[in-house]
């Protein structure tokens, strides 16, 4: 037996289901695949050419991630938003970031924080035009940036696991022009304190941050279950 191509057999065996998992994220994310809904797995074994086995390792990943429910002989099922969830991710999310803003003041590189400028003029620039799914794309970039600035890996670890449930409720909240324009204001606060190097003022401003997404996303919630009524 070639150990190597054994080993190669297996990176490659990873490395696809893992390309499957964030292939079916983006299709949560974007509602293709809605809540309560079954994941049609034999239709996406075709969509991406992969036979069950990948695929299946995929579910569990995503699973994982509270994306997917896995129900035993009967599959797997993108799982319920429900208040529950929003008052459980969104203040261990809420504390991540204001730590991850506190430790990036004391680490940050100029060339750092010029590149979250950069994404700011960017994102602003998405505001301005209404672009929406950019503009969650964009600013996703900027907290990534503060959070390897944190230079702090076990921190990263728990912030990313969260991300892909927190990510989701946002996307499909849309925000009111006077909660997106909060939103922006908070940004520029959070580009301030960056360069200013203030650890406190941004963990504050950060937390006071992720508590708005909060309230957009159970106001949301709130009017889904009342149409549903």
């Amino acid at each position: 037996m070639n150990v190597l191509n054994v080993a190669d057999k297996q990176l490659k065996r990873r490395s696809l289901h893992l390309e499957l998992a964030e292939a079916i994220r983006g299709l949560i994310m974007s509602g293709e695949l809605p809540a309560g809904q079954k994941v049609p797995e034999k239709e996406l074994c075709d969509t991406y050419g992969v036979s069950r086995t990948p695929l299946r390792e995929a579910l569990k990943v995503l699973a994982t991630d509270g994306l997917l429910t896995l129900e035993p002989n009967r599959g797997a099922w993108v799982s319920q938003i429900t208040e529950e969830d929003l008052e459980e991710v969104f203040p261990v999310m809420g504390a991540l970031e204001a730590l991850a803003g506190e430790l990036a003041c004391g680490k940050i590189t100029d060339a750092e924080v010029e590149k979250v400028a950069r994404l700011h003029d960017e994102m602003m620039d998405h505001y301005a035009n209404r672009r929406l799914r950019d503009y969650f794309v964009t600013n996703q970039q900027i907290h990534e940036t503060i959070l390897e600035a944190a230079r702090n890996q076990t921190l990263a670890t728990q912030y990313r696991a969260l991300t892909a449930r927190v990510r989701r409720f946002r996307y499909i909240a849309n925000m009111s022009d006077a909660r997106w324009k909060r939103a922006t204001e908070e940004h520029v606060l959070i580009l301030d304190h960056l360069r200013n190097r203030d650890g406190k003022a941004l963990s504050e401003v950060l937390r006071i941050h992720v508590q708005n997404k909060l309230d957009t996303v159970r106001d949301w919630l709130k009017q889904r279950d009342q149409d549903s009524a």
